[in-house]
């Protein structure tokens, strides 16, 4: 069973090709990403009318590039599977339009794919792949989750964000201090010059006693101290754009204190949660998943709890086409693509807003 797989939801195009045969892990035959940060970054952020319609022009040169990796001409294909959210209503339209008119065509099973899901079950492509069960931490974007993974399909959301979530906050941050798109790289970088402890911020419900985030008092708090720095420059603050009155050794060390105050708050809610579940894997999927200080201190404390804890590979942090028709495959091997024919359904919708606690495992 090989499987097309197309992801759209945001400001990426990704297409791959996986062998679902067999009951081991999909083996990837190929993959190819075309990343639209040049475009957007003249924008300070993603426009989603430009992202579609580049995602337009890149969905079928990158499938043709994945099948010329694979060596295989696009009649081996089997199968076709697409993001169908959350993401971008535009966006995902567009790859959804473009799977369900290739399976049409070919009188292919489709299927859509959950954008968290795929994030979840990306780092089984890794070197170092987990096993069930596990405990999943999700940064990915606009979502902050822990959940309990007992299989494919079997999920249990354990505590989320009940505001901003940890990638947004290292964004809004970003921008608030010049920084640039994409703002979590561009912050980590400006980090590594930074004393994390120059500035004291808040770490949001810390011990609220649950196992849920808040990162917005954390954004207000980092508004309020580049105020301060702001009004105390000799300068002042001469432009609406406050970053200008602070000295480049301020806004590292300003990130520093940011990305310290998030990577605190993500560590200690995720041991926590392997406490109170009594786990003893931990995967982290998302972009905030390839920060290089959330590895370093999610791994020294794992291995002092005697825990395993797993990461997809830095490539497949991000969205693309592997972990989408990864976890296609994976669905396919459990048994839990939909029971009704969908190959002569021209028919296609995508969800936007679609919480990963409503895929759950069919009889």
């Amino acid at each position: 069973m090989r499987i097309l797989g197309f992801e759209s939801s945001c400001d990426e195009t990704g297409v791959a090709l996986v062998d679902a045969s067999g009951t081991g892990t999909p083996r990837l035959l190929g993959h190819a990403l075309y990343s639209q940060i040049e475009m957007h970054q003249a924008y300070g952020g993603v426009v989603p009318e430009l992202a579609s319609r580049d995602h337009i022009r890149r969905a079928l040169p990158l499938a043709d590039e994945v099948l010329t990796q694979a060596g295989l001409p696009l009649s081996a294909v089997d199968a076709v599977a697409y993001t169908r959210g959350p993401g971008l209503a535009g966006a995902l339209l567009v790859g959804s339009g473009v799977a369900c008119a290739m399976a049409f065509a070919r009188g292919l099973p489709v299927l859509g794919v959950h954008h968290l899901e795929g994030h979840l079950l990306s780092p089984f492509l890794s070197a170092d792949p987990p096993e069930f069960p596990f405990l999943a931490l999700l940064v990915s974007g606009g979502h902050t989750q822990i959940m309990r993974v007992e299989g494919v399909g079997r999920y249990e959301l354990l505590g989320e964000t009940i505001d901003d979530a940890a990638g947004e906050a290292f964004d809004k941050s970003a921008k608030l201090l010049g920084l640039g798109y994409p703002g979590g790289p561009a912050l980590s970088r400006a980090a590594q010059q930074g004393d994390p402890e120059a500035y004291r911020l808040p770490r949001p419900m810390l011990h609220s006693g649950d196992l849920d985030f808040s990162f917005a008092g954390l954004k207000t708090a980092v508004l309020t101290q580049v105020k301060r720095l702001a009004h105390a420059s000799p300068q002042g603050p001469a432009t609406p754009d406050l970053a200008k009155a602070l000295s480049a050794q301020q806004i590292a060390d300003v990130a520093a204190c940011v990305q310290a105050a998030i990577v605190e708050l993500l560590v200690k809610k995720s041991l926590k949660a392997m406490a109170q579940t009594g786990m003893r894997r931990l995967v982290v999927a998302g972009g905030v998943g390839a920060n290089s200080l959330l590895r370093e201190q999610l791994n020294a404390a794992c291995q002092t709890k005697g825990f395993r804890v797993h990461y997809p590979e830095l490539h497949l942090c991000t969205d693309n086409g592997a972990m989408i028709a990864l976890a296609a495959g994976m669905r396919w091997q459990a048994g839990l693509w939909p029971a009704q024919d969908s190959r002569h359904d021209d028919r296609f919708d995508v969800k936007p807003r679609w919480p990963l606690a409503d895929l759950v495992a069919q009889a």
